[in-house]
């Protein structure tokens, strides 16, 4: 057991797999924004007496701040934005989910929580990170 312990005691690639993930993953909702543009999350802003331009944000945290995750800078800022933004998007769009399980068990929320949690860990642990 001690074999395995010592095999996947690497914290820091631990921390990059993570930062990785969470940036490519994003960056797949960012890239079908880029694609289909934003005007429902537009209408959802406007329903909630928000101003349109805001969707725009959503460039910024499905996009450029994975962009800066996968490169390594900015970490800490990149990984607020998209917590922040993960907020935004239960906030306009699954406020009403909170206690809804899938047909196969899950909450209804997993990947938003996912996104959300990983990126306050991302930002906690910048420090363990590659040459650091």
């Amino acid at each position: 057991m001690n074999l395995l312990n010592n095999l996947f005691n690497h914290p820091r690639l631990g921390v990059i797999l993570l930062r990785w993930t969470l940036a490519l993953l994003m960056v797949l909702h960012g890239w079908a924004k880029i694609t289909g543009g934003v005007g429902g999350i537009e209408g959802m802003l406007v329903a909630k007496g928000l101003p349109g331009f805001l969707a725009y944000g959503v460039y910024l945290g499905e996009f450029v701040a994975p962009l800066f995750l996968l490169a390594g800078v900015w970490v800490v800022p990149a990984a607020l934005v998209i917590a922040i933004n993960m907020a935004f998007a239960v906030g306009l769009a699954h406020m009403g989910h909170w206690f809804d399980l899938t047909s196969t068990g899950g909450w209804r929320l997993e990947l938003q929580a996912f996104f959300f949690v990983t990126a306050l860990v991302v930002a906690f642990t910048h420090r363990i990170g590659p040459n650091k």
